[in-house]
Parts: C-alpha cells; sequence; structure tokens
C-alpha cells in the first residue's frame, strides 16, 4: 500500500490517450499546434493572459522561472524548508549562475510579509550585499499547508512594494485549488510566474511555466534551450498538459488524493504535525510504531525520528487509505 510519494503514483489514462493521438507528424520543438495552444488554454483557467511553456521537470520548472526575473548577483527569499532549498541539489544555484536562496522562517512552510522583511529589510543598498530580486513561495508548501488568497496577496504587496518578482513553485498546486474552493486565479494571486506541478498528479513527464508576466517568457525561450530542455519533438509534451485540463482531470485528481489524505488525517488526530491541507501528512510515530506499520505493508518515507511521512495519490485506493486510518488510530 504505497504511501510514499504522489510521484510513485501511475499516469493517468488520459495522458496515455493524448500521448498515442499526439503522434503523428508536426512541427518539431514547440512549433507545433499543441504547444502553440497552450497559452489559450491556461488563459482560459485563469482568466487572464499568460504565456507558457512546458518543461520536463518540476526543479527545471522552478528555476527557468526564477532565472528570468534573477541576476547572478541577485537573490531570492524563500523558506528556508522550500524545495528549491533543500530538494532541488543546488539546481537553483546552477540554473542562476551563483544567485543566492535568502531563507526565511515560518510556521508550516509559510512566508509571511513579516518574514520576508526580517531577510530583507537589513540588506543595505550598496554592491557589498546580495539584493533581493524574487520571492518564491510554495502553493502547497513543504508541509502541506495552503496559502489563502488573502495571504497571498499580502506578500504580493510587499513585492510590488519592494520591486520584488514573486515566484510561486505549485508543485502541488492542483491540492492547494482543491482544498480551497477557490478558482485557480485566486489561488495564484498576483505572481509573475508559477510553476504549475502535473507529474505528481497523474502526469507522465511535463510541467507547465505560466508566465503571467508574458515578457518574462521571452527569456526563459532562450534559457530553456540553454540549459537542454527545449525538446524537440514537443507535441507529446504539450499533449500531456492539454490532457490534464481537459475536463479539468487536473482537478478531479486532486480531489481525490485530498479526501484520501483527510480521511487519514481524521484518524491521526492529535498525532499530525501539521494540518492537512493537501495530500500530505506528517504524523508522529515512533521508530517500534513505523515499523509495525510497515510490517502491515504500508509504504511511507521517515521524517526525522519520531515522524512519518504519508502522501496520498490521484489513484489511491478507498481501501488502503482506510486501512492505513485504521492502522494508525490502532497504534
Amino acid at each position: 500500500m504505497q504511501f510514499l510519494s504522489d510521484n510513485a503514483a501511475s499516469v493517468h489514462p488520459a495522458i496515455w490517450e493524448a500521448l498515442r493521438a499526439a503522434d503523428s507528424p508536426d512541427s518539431p520543438y514547440d512549433g507545433d499546434a499543441l504547444s502553440a495552444g497552450l497559452d489559450e488554454r491556461f488563459a482560459e483557467l485563469f482568466g487572464r493572459p499568460c504565456a507558457v511553456l512546458w518543461v520536463a521537470t518540476g526543479t527545471a520548472a522552478n528555476c527557468l522561472a526564477l532565472a528570468s526575473m534573477v541576476p547572478p548577483h541577485g537573490g531570492v527569499v524563500c523558506h528556508e524548508e522550500a524545495h528549491i532549498e533543500v530538494d532541488e541539489g543546488g539546481a537553483p544555484g546552477f540554473y542562476l549562475h551563483g544567485a543566492k536562496l535568502m531563507l526565511a522562517s515560518g510556521e508550516g512552510a509559510k512566508l509571511t510579509p513579516d518574514a520576508i522583511r526580517a531577510v530583507i529589510d537589513p540588506i543595505r543598498d550598496d554592491v557589498h550585499q546580495v539584493q533581493p530580486h524574487a520571492i518564491s513561495i510554495t502553493q502547497a508548501s513543504e508541509y502541506g499547508r495552503s496559502y489563502l488568497p488573502s495571504e497571498i496577496a499580502a506578500i504580493s504587496d510587499l513585492a510590488r512594494e519592494r520591486g520584488l518578482g514573486l515566484h510561486m513553485d505549485g508543485a502541488r498546486f492542483a491540492n492547494a485549488v482543491a482544498f480551497l474552493g477557490c478558482s485557480p486565479s485566486e489561488a495564484t494571486g498576483d505572481v509573475d510566474a508559477l510553476s504549475f506541478g502535473f507529474i505528481k498528479n497523474g502526469g507522465l513527464g511535463a510541467e507547465a511555466i505560466v508566465f503571467f508576466d508574458t515578457g518574462l517568457a521571452d527569456v526563459a525561450r532562450y534559457r530553456r534551450k540553454r540549459a537542454g530542455h527545449l525538446q524537440s519533438k514537443g507535441r507529446f509534451m504539450a499533449a500531456q498538459l492539454h490532457a490534464m485540463l481537459d475536463g479539468d482531470v487536473w482537478l478531479a485528481n486532486a480531489r481525490h488524493a485530498n479526501g484520501a489524505a483527510q480521511e487519514i488525517a481524521d484518524a491521526a488526530s492529535e498525532r499530525l504535525m501539521h494540518p492537512v491541507e493537501a495530500n500530505e501528512l506528517f504524523v508522529r510515530c515512533t521508530p517500534a510504531e513505523r515499523e509495525a506499520l510497515r510490517g502491515q505493508g504500508f509504504a511511507f518515507y521517515d521524517w526525522g525520528e519520531d515522524a512519518a511521512r504519508f502522501v496520498t495519490a490521484w489513484n489511491t485506493r478507498d481501501e488502503d487509505a482506510r486501512a492505513l486510518a485504521k492502522a494508525i488510530a490502532a497504534l
């Protein structure tokens, strides 16, 4: 019973169908009809103009988006637990040619305007110190917490006041939208770029960088090529994104994953380290308790000495979620 990661989930059948349908000659790279149609599809979804680039990984999506708004001598304010800091193997430094990640704290891996100010206010405006150029937030956060639209608006206001770009890592953006029950536009707020994650949510190997500041996309296209992410048969990348948007597959998948997580959360109760606002659960468990759960057939990651992380997915079976809920309740 798989709760290691939503990355381990199977690919949604709609993706395979879309890939087969795209297997006919068309223009190479991003000159095909499917790639050309992405701007309009995402503009319909968000209700405003945007420019969309596909890439193969979330790491590339985050880093190419940030590289389009931050020079090598600049900095990016992010949470100290942010994926770009903890889990991307130095890729931000590589793609941004040495730009600095400026770490802030915050409950649930969420930033606040005060936490951002605490990092940037002490910086002198001179060449001897790295100057901030962007803020990066994660929706939902690395601990499965969703930013409310009002919270994003407060950070956006600060970004505009200070002349900073605003990037959103949306590896689990769909789960945040499903939890919040709001529109995709409300869940992004006034960000300049969104890394819209599909792979964790039933995709195969395509993510979208959605640029609401469309001028940034012109820069990112050159950086994507230089980074080796301009695939020759781009129609197969675009086809995956279209398939996930068709019929709101992306949202239905997220709702199922969130529902499974909430069933387990109800049973975990006081063991929860964070409120469950997406599809991740962080549960206090001793080593002996974790061994007992694994003995019953549950796969998950340890999270420090006395905790475990469980992640549900679009294809988590109802009976597996119920079994895990029952097993945790019985510890």
